[in-house]
């Protein structure tokens, strides 16, 4: 036996080996899928899609001029009128109109009360205490609550009359007739003290209680000023129906309440009791005329 035939094995088997795993790369290689090489082939992205935009101005077409759409500002609201928000147009619009005295002039005729501090109602022509205004040259009226009492002390004269009743006592209730003396006079002019910004009502007041003489009166806010209802127990109405009490300053009755009636050194205050509404004392009608 020849060496190639005692070891041909040995010799062909590692050939045959070879061939064999060369046989299986070959075709092993065919058969397997290839894999894409990505490293240099660049990505591309998949489209995204995007939901058309439902405007009008995606279907106009591209020569139409299309203006631009204003954008309405921001409305600021208005103040309310409520009087439980703010201001309330209820005191503007019912409240009645006042004249300033800073507003008239000082020579006008007839807007003597304005300049001097009576504010006066356009609408009525008075104030608002139902005052008319005060004839020229004479005391403004002045408000009780503003005036504060001073202590420099002056005088005045004071006098309290029901004369008027003697010629009229056939009209006088029986029972007063006794309470009217015989010459008239309740309290003869006397000269009394008095203080800085007290009234006419504050002297005859004072005086009465100091004399011991009835005296009866009535507050009247409409009015601010005390109503002088009774003296020496005659009371207005005791003399027919247009009987009762009205005072004078200085010859003039003024045309507004007792409590507003400031003094001034030297007045002449007189109280008298009329039986037909003023025109049997020098007062006419109405209060504000001389005497």
């Amino acid at each position: 036996m020849t060496f190639w035939q005692k070891h041909k094995w040995k010799i062909l088997a590692p050939g045959l080996i070879v061939l064999v795993l060369a046989a299986a790369f070959v075709f092993g290689d065919r058969n397997m899928p290839k894999q894409k090489d990505t490293s240099e082939q660049p990505t591309i992205a998949a489209p995204v899609e995007t939901p058309e935009q439902d405007t009008a101005a995606a279907d106009v077409p591209d020569d139409v001029e299309t203006e631009p759409v204003e954008t309405p500002a921001e409305s600021t609201p208005e103040p309310s009128d409520d009087p439980q928000t703010g201001e309330s147009a209820q005191a503007n619009a019912e409240q009645p109109e006042y004249v300033s005295p800073e507003d008239v002039q000082a020579s006008a005729s007839g807007e003597y009360e304005e300049v001097n501090g009576m504010m006066i109602d356009t609408g009525t022509g008075k104030d608002k205490y139902q005052t008319d205004p005060v004839p020229e040259g004479k005391p403004i009226p002045v408000e009780p609550e503003d005036v504060e009492i001073g202590d420099a002390e002056y005088t005045c004269t004071l006098s309290i009359s029901c004369a008027t009743i003697l010629d009229n006592m056939d009209l006088c209730n029986k029972e007063k007739r006794e309470l009217v003396p015989e010459d008239g006079w309740i309290l003869k002019p006397m000269t009394v003290t008095f203080y800085e910004g007290e009234s006419v009502f504050n002297i005859l007041q004072r005086t009465c209680k100091q004399q011991k003489i009835h005296m009866e009166f009535e507050n009247t806010p409409v009015y601010n000023s005390a109503y002088i209802e009774g003296i020496n127990n005659l009371y207005e109405f005791d003399v027919g129906n247009l009987s009762g009490w009205m005072y004078r300053v200085n010859g003039w009755f003024p045309n507004y309440g007792c409590s507003r009636y400031q003094l001034q050194n030297g007045d002449v205050i007189e109280w008298v009791y009329t039986c037909d509404l003023g025109d049997d004392v020098g007062g006419g009608y109405a209060t504000g005329s001389a005497g």
